[in-house]
């Protein structure tokens, strides 16, 4: 699918003008109004046609045009499918010329997913400027450390000037507190120009509050028959409703090169259909772009399942896989509250399962739930799998957003992060964490008025059952989303980067993850699916991953202050412990990693 293609939704530029066209079933009228410099607005009306569907041709409307549209003479409202809203979610959507951009290379074919390495990011604060632009200076340092591949926190405009992205309202508008699109376009461009893949983070299970406006006059858009956090649950069963996300897929992946999607919470898509919309989603991604270059898709999914996972041609379907955080924290932290209680009885047994075969829980009874949660995900290769000792939810979902540097002891953060980085499955790093940063993570958004206010009490009503906040005065501490200070606060400061202990931290990052490129990564693909072990003696971790050809891959992990006796056997290719140390005991959170031939 090269970017000379068309959509259903959205404006869309012809020799003789400008071709608008809205699905508005629930309206009787529609009108284009378009912002006019030499005195008012224009207005032209849509004809309707069938399905819904209004559309008219504006001549001598072109890029760069400010519009809405008028419904019922009630209500004027921006594009949903807008492909820049210069002014945020309620302000006119702006008319884009799509080829005006000069794509500079067309030999750009994507990595292999076995070879990835992940890093989350936020654009609005992984740089003091918060901008695509300023993201571009800090590719070379990624690069250079090994990772290849950027996964960005959603970028559809959301409501305010800052915000994680997942209240977003107008999914085919990139947020324009961070650039135009055009300046995103060249992010992308200047990551591949380094060996960079870029993965888009999209949110299609619900809308944000703020700037959504069809349930005014798209009613279908949603069912009262599901419900969700956020209200009515989405229509995947409309053909035009189904057809918006999965365009809107296909959108950020040709039109601005995407190598790949995240899609966040695909446990609240209800679709009962023949075809549920994810797999129809995979199918035309895979049909489409992913018939050209390889193409890759990451699924949030709190269900465990495994069906959904797995090679489907140039694309790879994996997983966030939540089950390998969770066990990994409660071995490092020693936390056992709010979700980590599902992990804390057996956290070392959770985590060989985990790395072994892919999920902790393949249907046992999730406690949390009292049923069963997942499948059996061992026949699956450990590249369907997404690692992460943090990430903006982990971090984030903190009453203060602390990060591991400040919950963990370095010794213990050394082991989790040898295991995480020279583990076969794929790793994922959350900004700042390939240098130990110590800035929280908080959850911020601009909201204003009752809407502030419901979303600050609500913050802070949520950790009330915590043993930290449970009297007002302590939840006070908790800081308010909605203050500009605390999305100041959650911004990287790279200059951290030169000084200690952040240096020693970074180095860390780099040798592992070029042992990771030298001794794990050739090793992937041949490594048996479903022929993997794992085995717990009092802290002592050991997992086997046998590899075609005879070899075994293995892990030996003391997640304790007590030094236990070693398996020897092959070569010790790594261990956290000083060469002259290692041995027959593996001394206190020491991690070893060795290649063994029976």
């Amino acid at each position: 699918m090269s970017n000379d293609f068309s959509l259903q939704f959205g404006p869309q530029l012809t020799a003789e003008g400008t071709k608008f066209r809205l699905w508005a079933p629930s309206a009787r009228r529609v009108d284009l109004i378009v912002g006019h410099e030499g005195g008012g607005p224009l207005r032209q009306p849509l004809t309707a046609g069938d399905d819904g569907w209004f559309e008219t041709l504006a001549h001598s409307v072109g890029p760069g045009t400010r519009y809405r549209f008028r419904i019922d003479d009630e209500l004027e409202v921006p594009d949903p499918a807008s492909r820049f809203q210069p002014d945020g979610v309620t302000g006119p959507s702006q008319v884009v010329d799509r080829r005006s951009f000069p794509w500079r290379r067309s030999d750009w074919h994507g990595r292999e997913w076995h070879e990835t390495v992940l890093y989350e990011l936020h654009i609005g604060t992984f740089t003091q400027a918060g901008t695509y632009a300023a993201a571009i200076d800090r590719l070379d340092d990624l690069a250079s450390i090994g990772i290849t591949a950027i996964e960005l926190l959603p970028l559809n405009t959301f409501p305010g000037r800052w915000g994680w992205g997942y209240d977003g309202v107008l999914l085919y508008a990139p947020h324009p507190t961070y650039g135009r699109p055009e300046e995103l376009k060249r992010f992308v461009q200047a990551a591949h120009d380094r060996g960079l893949m870029v993965l888009l983070d999209v949110v299609y299970n619900h809308f944000g509050p703020e700037g959504n406006y069809l349930h005014r006059y798209a009613e279908d858009f949603f069912t009262s028959a599901r419900h969700t956090p956020w209200g009515s649950a989405i229509n995947f069963a409309h053909p035009i409703v189904r057809q918006f996300f999965i365009q809107n897929a296909l959108y950020w992946l040709a039109e601005y090169r995407f190598d790949g999607l995240r899609v966040d919470a695909v446990h609240a898509m209800f679709d009962d259909g023949d075809t549920h919309f994810i797999d129809e989603l995979v199918e035309t991604v895979q049909r489409g772009p992913g018939s050209e270059r390889s193409i890759h898709i990451v699924l949030e999914n709190h269900h465990n399942e495994a069906r959904r996972l797995g090679c489907k041609g140039r694309t790879m379907v994996a997983q966030w896989d939540d089950d390998a955080h969770h066990a990994l924290h409660v071995a490092l932290s020693d936390e056992r509250d709010g979700y980590y209680a599902n992990y804390a009885d057996r956290p070392l047994e959770h985590l060989g399962r985990v790395l072994a075969e892919g999920f902790a829980y393949q249907g046992e009874v999730f406690p949390a739930e009292n049923q069963p949660r997942g499948e059996p995900s061992s026949h699956l290769t450990p590249s369907a799998f997404v690692s992460f000792l943090q990430n903006h939810d982990q971090i984030g979902n903190r009453a203060l957003g602390e990060r591991l540097t400040q919950l963990t002891p370095p010794e213990r953060l050394r082991a989790g992060f040898a295991i995480l980085l020279l583990s076969p499955q794929i790793p994922m790093l959350f900004m700042g964490e390939e240098y130990g940063a110590v800035q929280p993570f908080l959850y911020f958004c601009d909201y204003q008025g009752d809407l502030a206010k419901a979303i600050r009490e609500g913050r802070r009503n949520e950790f009330a059952a915590f043993g930290s906040f449970t009297s007002d005065k302590q939840r006070e501490q908790i800081p308010d989303p909605n203050a500009p200070e605390t999305y100041r606060a959650s911004q990287l400061n790279a200059a951290d980067r030169t000084r200690s202990p952040h240096r020693e931290w970074e180095q860390l990052t780099r040798d592992l993850l070029s042992m990771r490129t030298k001794q794990v990564v050739p090793l992937i693909p041949g490594i048996q699916p479903g022929a993997a072990t794992y085995s717990v003696d009092e802290h002592l971790l050991t997992v086997k991953w046998p590899i075609t050809g005879g070899k075994v891959l293995v892990l030996q992990a003391n997640l304790s202050d007590t030094p236990k006796s070693a398996l020897l056997s092959g070569e010790v290719w790594y261990s956290t412990a000083s060469a002259g140390a290692r041995g027959e005991t593996l001394g206190a959170w020491e991690v070893r990693w060795s290649l063994d031939q029976p």
